[in-house]
Parts: C-alpha cells; structure tokens; sequence
C-alpha cells in the first residue's frame, strides 16, 4: 500500500501543505495530495509538484472531445481502458494525471492497473491539453513521459489551434506528420485515427468519421 493511502482521519498537525514548486519523493507527494480532498488535481513531474488552477471551457471543452474521440475508437476495440485524469504511478518521481490515458487491460507495454485502481508504469498513449507551447505539457512533462517510455504522447495546444502527435523511437519522442489527407495514425492502436484540422476546427462529426475510413485498421499494432 502506498504511504498516505489511510490518512483520512490524519491529524490537522499532519497535514503538511501541497504547493506548486514543491521537490517531493512520489511517497511524501502521495500521502500529502491524499490529504488535501479539496485539492482536484495535483501533479508530482520530475519531483516537482504542480497544482492545477480551476478547470475553464477553454480547457474543458477540448478535453471532452478529445474523450469523446478516444472512447469512440475504444468502444470498437475490446480489451482497452481509458481514464479521464486517472493517477499514473508513472517513475519514482513523478505521479501524473493525464487528461486522457489509453492502454490495453492487459498490457504488452509496462503498465498495469493496481488493486488501489492507479495505473503504475507507462501506459502505451496518454493525452494532454495544454495552454501554449510553453505549457508544462510540453516541457517537463513532455521530458517525464519520454524517460518513462509512454509510447505514444498527444498534445493538444488550444490556444495555437495545434495538435502535435509524438511517438517514442529507441528512447526519443518523435513528432508524427498528417497524411495528404490531414489525418494522423497511432502507430500502437490499429485504426486510432485523427482528422486534425475537423478536430481544431470543432467538427465532431468528421473526427469519428476518420476512425472508420477505409485502411484504418492497417497501423502496426506492436509496442517496440
């Protein structure tokens, strides 16, 4: 069991504080976010502690098609989880909540799902909505999920109206290039496609539509 995992009733001297800038242990930052309820989303990335501001419909909305897309293509391929801002366990140093994170329930890769519900390892794809390019996403956190060998990184930068598909190669993160048709393929999921311009554009229905176009299922289903 995890350090942390039985502090509900913790005494108020206990409670040490959660703070962005903090350089926590993944145990000391385990324990400490389980005490703080109140706190939505913190984030330990390279022994640094990140805590989130309130969620806007600038980020909200982005993040519910971005779902919307990957449980669509879940929902056709068996033997897969998805996790809306699910805890990964992801390095010694650093517990993550991803936006979206997909793997398979029994994993090829090094993920797996605990019995406390986390995922510890590298799941096989995570996704995030950033800000900017200068958001943590595309920084640290970037940094964090190519040292721990997340095979497939998405980042969506709202702000930009760009969507950036990485793939990890003999360590290094890769960006993947749209067809001549503007679509991206997952090179881990057969048949995860992306229309990126209908998706920064906001159409839905162009988005799902890629996932059932002719080749689809032609991506290489290997894990490295």
């Amino acid at each position: 069991m995890l350090e942390g995992e039985q502090t509900m009733t913790t005494p108020a001297a206990m409670r040490m504080p959660l703070e962005s800038g903090d350089h926590l242990s993944r145990e000391e930052f385990h324990r400490r976010s389980c005490v703080w309820p109140e706190i939505k989303k913190a984030e330990l990335i390279n022994g640094v502690v990140y805590v989130s501001s309130p969620v806007s419909a600038a980020h909200a909305e982005p993040h519910a098609s971005l779902i919307g897309w990957l449980f669509s293509y879940k929902a056709r391929h068996p033997g897969l989880a998805l996790l809306d801002n699910g805890t990964v366990l992801l390095a010694p140093d650093s517990e993550v909540q991803p936006d979206a994170t997909l793997l398979r329930v029994t994993s090829p890769w090094s993920a797996r799902i605990t019995a406390k519900q986390y995922v510890e390892g590298a799941p096989e794809l995570v996704a995030e909505i950033a800000a900017s390019s200068a958001a943590i996403d595309l920084h640290g956190k970037l940094r964090a999920y190519e040292r721990a060998d997340v095979l497939e990184y998405l980042v969506w930068a709202v702000y930009e109206q760009r969507f950036r598909w990485f793939r990890l190669r003999e360590g290094i993160y890769v960006e993947l290039a749209a067809d001549a048709d503007g679509i991206i393929t997952s090179e881990v999921f057969p048949g995860l496609q992306l229309a990126v311009q209908a998706l920064l554009d906001g159409d839905d229905r162009a988005v799902l539509a890629a996932l059932d176009q002719p080749g689809a299922g032609r991506t290489d289903a290997g894990t490295e």
